[in-house]
């Protein structure tokens, strides 16, 4: 989301420079993604984005009817853009091909491996974490998604949750995005081929589980998944198409299933007018600034309201029948709000973490990671502590 605001003011610059070819080439690569179609990527694309620039810049009379059309395009492109974005913190964190992940785990006796998976659902390259603790009896598995413009090592080095794998021991799986799928390695959760159970991204993301699942020990009672921004949405998508896969999940700053369906609803999701989605059938965590310029707050309560929704023990909506306490304190240097929200029988089925005076990023995690605070509630080990509380034998649907 934040790298797409950044390719259009980019590219907007190029226009005004008169550099019309370079900010029409920088539109179709960064807003979609290279022979990709229009809006099927990027929640920033609109759906006419990349003819009508290359349409404006081909035209009769040349760079200055160019430069023009591109223009109007871009200026109304930027303002339907979420205002206030961070900005972007490129360079903080590298990739495998720099210290981001290496020195996150650089004090850890634990085992990284690089891997790639291929199936029908596609191709990715996936981190995984092997604790010195594993011995070859089954362990939690849980899988952490990035944020846009993010990748696997700078998730590592920015949620820190390979020292909570080492102290736990857990295996700890990071998916990456490719720039094939989303030119911003954003997870494709508003698209409707990467919304359900059979193809798509949670198709490819289930099969990654699987493969773990067949090299190493995983008690499939307790595999969790959890992710930031776009990878806490598609985490949400994953509790609703794989419940008998995911025991849990966690969302940190994202979005309910079902929230959009292209290009313009994510939009309106992201500033708070998603659809409502399907019923969350597995225990879920949220954790949500209450300050997030990038993604509304009022997401948090959708999501939660899409878990209650679930059938109870007896039928009715876990809502109607179930209780709530609230609970309002400080750490980190951050007030928060927690809310624990139970069934009828008195098991936990969601908790929410409104974090009072956080933006998007994740809450109590470290400065080595881009979109991560180091102020605030440590989101990692409470995301653990509910997975390893409340995920296993915990209610799928609350019955």
């Amino acid at each position: 989301m934040e790298d797409q605001r950044s390719t259009l003011v980019e590219a907007l610059h190029l226009t005004r420079s008169g550099r019309v070819a370079e900010a029409t080439a920088l539109l179709q690569r960064g807003l979609g993604g290279a022979g990709a179609r229009p809006a099927a990527h990027a929640p920033t694309a609109h759906p006419t984005a990349h003819p009508t620039a290359h349409a404006a810049a081909q035209a009769p009379g040349g760079a200055a009817r160019g430069s023009r059309g591109v223009r109007g395009l871009l200026e109304d492109l930027s303002s339907r853009l979420p205002t206030r974005l961070p900005p972007v913190r490129r360079g903080t964190a590298p990739g495998r091909d720099g210290r981001g992940g290496a020195s996150a785990r650089a004090d850890l006796p634990g085992e990284v491996l690089h891997r790639t998976h291929t199936g029908p659902a596609g191709s990715r390259t996936y981190d995984l974490y092997v604790p010195s603790g594993y011995d070859g009896r089954p362990v939690p598995l849980v899988v952490m998604l990035h944020g846009g413009t993010q990748d696997a090592a700078d998730f590592v080095a920015g949620t820190r949750m390979d020292h909570l794998a080492e102290q736990r021991t857990f295996l700890v799986a990071y998916p990456e995005q490719s720039r094939a799928a989303n030119h911003g390695r954003y997870w494709n959760w508003f698209r409707p081929g990467d919304q359900g159970r059979d193809a798509g991204e949670p198709a490819l993301l289930a099969a990654i589980v699987r493969e773990v699942a067949g090299s190493h020990a995983v008690d499939p009672e307790r595999v969790f998944v959890a992710g930031l921004s776009a990878g806490g949405a598609m985490a949400a998508v994953l509790g609703t198409t794989h419940p008998d896969l995911f025991a849990a999940v966690g969302v940190h700053s994202g979005l309910a299933a079902g929230s959009a369906t292209d290009a313009p609803s994510a939009f309106a999701a992201m500033r708070g007018g998603g659809a409502p989605g399907p019923a969350l059938a597995v225990p879920l965590v949220v954790f949500h600034g209450d300050q997030d310029p990038t993604v509304a707050p009022v997401n948090a309560e959708r999501l939660v309201a899409s878990r209650l929704a679930a059938p109870g023990p007896d039928g009715a909506p876990l809502g109607e029948r179930g209780s709530a306490v609230v609970e309002d304190g400080e750490s980190g240097g951050r007030r928060y709000r927690r809310t624990v929200h139970r069934d009828a029988r008195d098991r936990v089925v969601a908790e929410q973490w409104a974090v009072r005076g956080a933006g998007h990023a994740w809450s109590g995690g470290s400065a080595a990671g881009s979109y991560a605070d180091p102020s605030g509630p440590d989101a990692s080990a409470q995301m653990v502590r509910f997975f390893l509380e409340h995920g296993a034998r915990s209610p799928r649907t609350g019955a």
